[in-house]
């Protein structure tokens, strides 16, 4: 067939236009949502790629970086509306009373982090003000004489809130001082079980673990630290079942495991016992209720761990870790075993993480609105409501 040349130099440019536009926007990588490779932990076996699992995908945002939990940036595109955003308001007005690291049954972590996200969203200068003084009050602190249970739950918030206040901003001497205070929660003793909070992180694989690695996780993101966090991601890939990144754990009565002679933090896909599906049970909490039965009993344990997990994985997340991926998106099939095998779903102090799971997971279990905020976290009905 025979062009005219107007045609042919239509079509010429048609070509060279679509040429240009390739070299100029080359296809991504097979890597994270960014493209870049995922970090790998110097003196530990190389994890190998998790399978991706099929739809759902996880990560809401996963372009969204800044912000150790969320950023302002973010916030600022939340309506200041509905039940979920005057529950917040409201837990912002009260008074949060001095910072105790050492009472795991201390709220004030969460009523400090109720007033930062107030600030982060509306610019309040007065919550931040107090905010600030809480942080003050935990860089004061001069020796830690808890448990390591305890600092894992309280000092997560405390950092994620510094964060969300912007604290080097605003007073960076302070915040020279909060962050010699919280390096050093670190390592600093605790009593009653492991020596310190990495120690609690690397031996324990039930609900002390988990709140341990989140505190660690969060301290490591606020200070710019990737050895650390490159350690926790380790640590926790190894918790949710790849042992051949992590197998240090201290394991108790092993009947909920699938494989006694390999244990890990959350049982892996396909699992089956009797019968029935233990894909996704978390074995070490899950024995706090006793040896292998069925139906399973209904214990709350499991969800106090995945409040740790669930604050450890968002961290590592936004750090550019695909830890909601991995080992076969072991947080949703955990998620999915409490409600279809045990018939468990979360209630009372954590109806916050299914928000979470939804957000990331882009899954539908039914949420509390407005929630009642956890031990280390809180108002994600607000934060991330899909």
């Amino acid at each position: 067939m025979a062009f005219t040349p107007p045609f042919r130099a239509l079509l010429a440019w048609l070509v060279l236009s679509a040429v240009i536009a390739c070299s100029e926007n080359p296809p991504a990588g097979p890597s994270d949502p960014e493209g870049r490779a995922e970090p790998v932990s110097a003196g530990q076996p190389s994890p190998q790629p998790s399978p991706q699992p099929s739809p759902p995908q996880p990560s809401p945002n996963p372009s969204a970086r800044r912000g150790i939990w969320i950023s302002r940036e973010e916030l600022s595109r939340i309506p200041e509306s509905g039940p979920s955003w005057l529950a917040l308001e409201q837990a912002a007005a009260r008074s949060c009373g001095r910072p105790d690291l050492s009472n795991q049954k201390d709220d004030a972590n969460i009523c400090v982090l109720a007033k930062a996200l107030v600030f982060a969203r509306t610019g309040d200068e007065g919550r931040r003000a107090e905010v600030t003084e809480a942080l003050r009050a935990v860089a004061a602190g001069r020796s830690y004489g808890g448990r390591a249970l305890a600092l894992g739950r309280e000092l997560a918030a405390y950092v994620i809130s510094a964060d969300l206040i912007d604290l080097a901003g605003r007073d960076p001497s302070l915040d020279a001082s909060f962050r010699s205070a919280i390096a050093g929660l670190l390592t600093a003793r605790t009593s009653g079980g492991p020596k310190n909070l990495v120690e609690c992180h690397e031996e324990r694989p039930n609900n002390w673990g988990t709140h341990c690695g989140a505190s660690r996780a969060a301290v490591a993101a606020y200070l710019d630290d990737a050895a650390q966090l490159e350690r926790v991601a380790t640590v926790f890939r190894g918790w949710l079942g790849d042992r051949d990144a992590y197998a240090g754990f201290k394991y108790g009565d092993l009947s909920w495991q699938c494989d006694p002679a390999s244990p890990v933090g959350v049982n892996p896909p396909g699992c089956v016992r009797g019968g029935h599906s233990i894909d996704g049970v978390l074995p070490d909490d899950q024995r706090r209720g006793g040896g292998f039965t069925w139906p399973p009993p209904r214990e709350n344990y499991v969800y106090e761990a995945l409040q740790g997990a669930l604050v450890q994985a968002v961290i590592l997340q936004r750090a550019g870790y695909d830890a909601f991926a991995w080992q076969d998106s072991a947080l949703l099939r955990a998620f999915r075993w409490l409600h279809e095998q045990a018939r468990f779903p979360p209630s009372g102090d954590d109806g916050w993480q299914v928000p979470l799971v939804n957000a990331f997971y882009g899954t539908s279990f039914p949420e509390p609105r407005p929630s009642r905020p956890g031990k280390n976290m809180g108002f994600t009905d607000f934060t991330h409501a899909r």
